[in-house]
């Protein structure tokens, strides 16, 4: 029964091994090329470590795992086995904390996108609002130029009747001043 309990404690922890191994790789992979190198070089290595632990799982699972175990405890090398196992808990303990620390990059990472999303959101709202000023000042410019253009055709019209005005003005003074130098010629003449 206890081995039974060890060895579904090992399974677990060989999964857990396994997902962490996998978002490892996801995290490697969104790495810098320089440094994606030698991760996915040390990724490889533990994949390996696990592949012989879940090797050694199923050899100690298999129905003829007593006698396997007994003929190991009888080995002189079982010593070299252990510290084997301790070697691998240690690495995947390592593997562990590194995939904490990569986790709260990760959060950490997300929290700064979106601040950054907020932040553009707040300028897309603002130019949205300068844009709508600008048309706007747009609209209220041509209306203005529209005016403008008619007060031009009006005091060209006004020029126009001042011009006439005064040409009138000429002819009757004109007019006058001969009609008088008339009557005068005809009085003293």
């Amino acid at each position: 029964d206890k081995k039974q309990q060890k060895l579904s404690e090992i399974q677990a922890d060989v999964q857990e091994s396994e997902s962490l191994i996998r978002r490892m790789d996801l995290e490697a992979r969104s790495m810098q090329p320089s440094v994606k190198a030698g991760l996915l070089a040390k990724l490889r290595e533990y994949k390996s470590d696990l592949n012989n632990v879940k090797g050694e799982i199923k050899r100690l699972s298999a129905p003829n795992a007593q006698q396997a175990t007994r003929e190991e405890l009888l080995e002189s090398g079982m010593s070299d086995t252990l510290t084997a196992s301790s070697d691998q808990r240690g690495r995947l303990m390592m593997t562990s904390e590194r995939l904490n620390q990569s986790s709260d990059r990760i959060r950490e990472s997300q929290r700064t996108v979106f601040e950054t999303e907020e932040i553009g959101v707040s300028i897309l709202q603002d130019l949205h609002n300068q844009r709508q000023s600008l048309l706007h000042a747009h609209t209220t410019l041509h209306g203005v130029d529209d005016y403008i253009g008619k007060s031009k055709k009006i005091l060209a019209s006004m020029s126009k009747r001042m011009d006439r005005n005064k040409w009138i003005v000429g002819g009757i003074i004109a007019t006058l001043v001969l009609a008088i130098l008339f009557i005068l010629y005809f009085k003293f003449a």
